[in-house]
């Protein structure tokens, strides 16, 4: 096999995979070996765990001894080395570096396929070898074979997703994490955190119940007083007036109600006034020293910010909030669109803003209607009131001869009374300055009085009653005449009270303390706390708008594996110095790299200078064909690879779509310290660059294995306890089995794994001209069947894995699942090198 003509990059190693290293020289040209090693010994490795797969040319193994040695520079290291031979090699050569326990050599040679490029050939090897848990059961493997030394024999089986599916999948699972764009909306208390709910609402906190806001010393305090004393002397006075006193004593006459109800409107209006100042002299939206002076000398007394509230626990009840909405299933859009509701119902809009509630509460209309004058009306109907007096006086009349005298008076006595009313009527003033006019019906009744008088006098005449039947009816008649006065004069007074309702005052003061307590508690005492908030929720909205935008930019139609790279981007370039770590970006399924088979022959061409008379450029890979088609189709698999392709399981969006909103909760993890000091200057970029990572990573996951292995534990964690209820939203361990996610059952590797050890169905990596370098012991002979741990979970897994071998490698990661079996060599064809001098040659 040919050396690669274009480098392997070190782009994004897979975390706890084998670090890979290509150190095959490309002809012609030269690359800092050193360099190479650094940058492999560089890539992280958890758990102490220290594994390098080097592909390596099998006869430059001990001119690389020192290159296997440095990999052990930061102690000790397992090294599996895949040695690419040529046709003509018949033996191999390696350091003491490279023999077990913590080495191992797989000698791979030319399988001649036609029509599938050698490379073909190495990238899935590369593939499965790379994956932690085959990695080390191939080095013990290897321990166990003659001189640590084996040519592999391999069966594999891919299952995958198709392009289509894939580009699908991923546009579904970016629109799944960002969603639509979507209108603010509202946002009430019952669905925010308590610490919040108190600036939504308008309720004061339990601690500041009891507090005074308007001390009686104060300017406000002593309108508001005044006001209140101006209410309960009207009311007292009205008490005195409604009943019998008012009408037939004195007491009438000493009280003066419209005057009383004159004051009331009076102090309620300097009240207002007071509260109005005070509103406007403080009506910025932060709460400073001079702020709590100004309203002090205007009768307003702020304690200080309670208990329940500050600014400090802001922060974490918008933490708290962000974690609820993504916790329920919220894309980022309509996350950010609740925060946007909030941050702008939190924003304080100042005290001056109150001002038109306070003529809501008490304008000018108000107080106009308030100190109105209303006429007193007693008497009821006046055809009633006829009717009822001349019946009286009929039944006064019925006495005889006195009733010529008692009937006519009955009716006097009741017009006299109406005429009482109206002298004394409760809305004029005892000076008459204040007059609000009035009837009684007084006429009515005196006629109506009249004239049953005459009526019954002449009836009692002619009936001839006994004295003492008209004497009663006579006192009865009289009796009702002054109770039915007392009746109408307490109803006129009611209703003119009613009407002029002075007791208003009381329901506008209280109207108007409560708004200043809800001035002073959210306007004025949470002024600094809601100006927190409302930037501090803006800030997060505004971020989770520029992460969704990010996704966005990753949710175009998803690149297939073949065709990454644009048709019109040319070909990377060349090894450079200190380039020789791996990235499995550039083990694509693609021939751009790898040049057209017929004409490379990557197998079979022996290392050294090109043919003379070939163009040195012609060896370079062409570029994507200009068909206009799209990218080119992949490499053929080899004999030994089959693959089988889905269109994407029932959980394969979800899967994504969690892992994507997990990383995004991760990566507001260290935002909220930053919002905390200054909402302001969060900056939104780092966040942006670490969703996009985020992103990339996920996108490798679903190229690699179809997302089947969980993300990478996410470390440093600034706040773990904020996200302890987030645990079944951020713990990523649990995945669904392979079937679901790449809608392709396990059938097949199950057959094949629960098949007849059959060396037959696997094929060795070498020509026939070198069957006879192999051991042609079956018992020499080691085997690793290896399959992906997602392909036994689910229901059915119990049931086709039953049976299955003990000796089954059940790897994390990969989309591969079959058999490979290391063959080794005779004991003279593998030649230990124990004394060589270190470096190239």
């Amino acid at each position: 096999m040919s050396p690669r003509a274009l480098p392997v990059l070190p782009e994004r190693p897979l975390p706890g995979h084998a670090v890979c290293l290509d150190l095959r020289t490309p002809r012609g040209e030269a690359y800092d070996s050193d360099a190479a090693v650094r940058a492999a010994l560089d890539v992280p490795q958890p758990g102490g765990e220290r594994r390098f797969l080097v592909v390596d040319e099998a006869d430059r193994l001990v001119a690389h001894q020192l290159l296997y040695e440095r990999l052990s520079s930061y102690g000790p290291a397992h090294v599996v080395c895949l040695a690419v031979g040529t046709r003509g090699e018949r033996t191999l050569s390696r350091s003491l570096t490279l023999r077990p326990p913590a080495a191992g050599v797989l000698w791979v040679f030319d399988s001649t396929e036609d029509g599938v490029p050698g490379e073909a050939v190495l990238r899935p090897l590369v593939d499965v070898l790379s994956t932690p848990e085959v990695f080390d059961a191939v080095l013990r493997a290897l321990g166990e074979v003659v001189h640590g030394v084996a040519v592999p024999a391999v069966r594999v089986l891919e299952h995958d997703l198709t392009d289509e599916a894939r580009a699908r999948a991923w546009r579904q699972a970016v629109e799944g994490l960002a969603g639509p764009d979507v209108p603010a909306g509202n946002v009430s208390a019952d669905q925010v955190p308590g610490a919040l709910a108190l600036l939504l609402g308008e309720g004061v906190p339990r601690s500041l119940s009891g507090h005074r806001w308007l001390p009686a010393h104060g300017r406000a305090g002593a309108r508001l007083t005044a006001c209140d004393e101006a209410v309960g002397e009207a009311v007292d006075d009205y008490q005195r007036v409604r009943g019998p006193a008012g009408l037939l004593t004195g007491a009438g006459r000493t009280v003066d109600l419209p005057a009383d109800i004159e004051r009331v409107t009076e102090e309620l209006n300097r009240f207002r006034t007071a509260v109005a100042d005070a509103f406007g002299a403080a009506g910025g939206t932060r709460l400073t020293a001079e702020h709590r002076g100004v309203l002090r000398d205007r009768g307003v007394e702020l304690p200080e910010l309670p208990r329940e509230i500050s600014r400090a626990g802001i922060v974490p009840a918008l933490r708290d909030l962000t974690h609820d909405l993504i916790g329920k299933g919220l894309p980022l859009r309509s996350v950010a669109a609740r925060l946007s509701a909030l941050s702008a119902r939190t924003a304080p809009v100042g005290s001056a803003a109150r001002l038109a509630r306070l003529d809501a509460i008490c304008g000018p209309e108000r107080l106009r209607r308030l100190g109105g004058r209303y006429p007193f009306t007693a008497g009821g109907s006046r055809p009633a009131a006829f009717a009822v007096t001349g019946l009286l006086a009929l039944l006064a009349g019925l006495w005889p001869l006195l009733g010529w005298v008692l009937g006519p008076a009955v009716g006097a006595l009741a017009a006299g009374l109406a005429h009482l009313m109206l002298r004394r009527r409760p809305n004029r003033s005892p000076d008459g300055r204040i007059d609000g006019g009035g009837a009684t019906g007084a006429a009515p009744r005196l006629f109506g009085g009249l004239l049953g008088g005459l009526v019954g006098a002449g009836l009692g005449q002619f009936l001839g009653l006994p004295v003492w039947a008209g004497a009663v009816a006579a006192t009865v008649s009289v009796a009702a005449v002054v109770l039915l006065a007392l009746r109408d004069w307490s109803r006129a007074v009611d209703d003119w009270w009613a009407r002029a309702d002075p007791e208003e005052a009381w329901r506008i003061l209280r109207e108007i303390q409560d708004l200043v307590v809800t001035t002073a508690v959210h306007d004025w005492l949470f002024a600094e706390v809601r100006h927190h908030c409302s930037a501090g929720a803006g800030a997060v909205a505004g971020l989770l708008r520029g992460l969704a935008e990010t996704a966005d930019a990753h949710g175009r139609p998803h690149a297939a594996r073949t065709a990454d790279r644009p048709e019109a981007e040319p070909p990377p370039p060349a090894r450079k110095a200190g380039a020789a770590s791996w990235s499995w970006e550039d083990w694509r399924d693609d021939a751009d790299d790898w040049g057209d088979g017929a004409e490379d022959e990557p197998w079979s061409d022996p290392v050294g200078e090109p043919p003379a008379g070939t163009d040195p450029a012609a060896q370079e890979p062409p570029p994507f064909p200009d068909s206009g088609d799209g990218p080119p189709p992949p490499l053929p698999a080899p004999g030994w690879l089959e693959r089988r392709y889905g269109d994407g399981g029932p959980a394969l969006v979800d899967t994504l779509v969690g892992d994507l909103v997990a990383g995004t909760v991760l990566i507001l993890d260290r935002c909220w310290a930053g919002i905390e000091r200054d909402p302001g200057a969060l900056a939104r970029a780092g966040h942006e660059q670490r969703l996009t990572e985020l992103l990339d990573e996920t996108r490798l996951r679903l190229e690699r294995d179809v997302a089947a292995s969980p993300p990478p534990r996410y470390e440093g964690l600034r706040d773990p306890d904020a996200l302890t209820s987030l645990a079944t939203l951020t713990d990523r361990s649990d995945r669904p089995d392979a079937a679901r996610l790449t809608g392709v059952a396990a059938d097949a590797v199950a057959r094949l794994l629960l098949a007849e050890d059959d060396p037959d169905r696997t094929v060795a990596l070498c020509g026939p001209e070198h069957l006879r370098l192999l051991s042609h012991d079956p018992l020499a002979a080691r085997q690793v069947r290896f399959v992906p741990e997602a392909m036994r979970r689910g229901a059915a897994g119990d049931d086709i894995w039953r049976g299955t071998a003990e000796d089954v490698v059940w790897t994390g990661a990969g989309r591969h699942a079959g058999i490979l079996r290391l063959v080794p060599l005779r004991a003279d064809v593998v030649h230990t090198v124990r004394a060589e001098e270190a470096g190239e040659t």
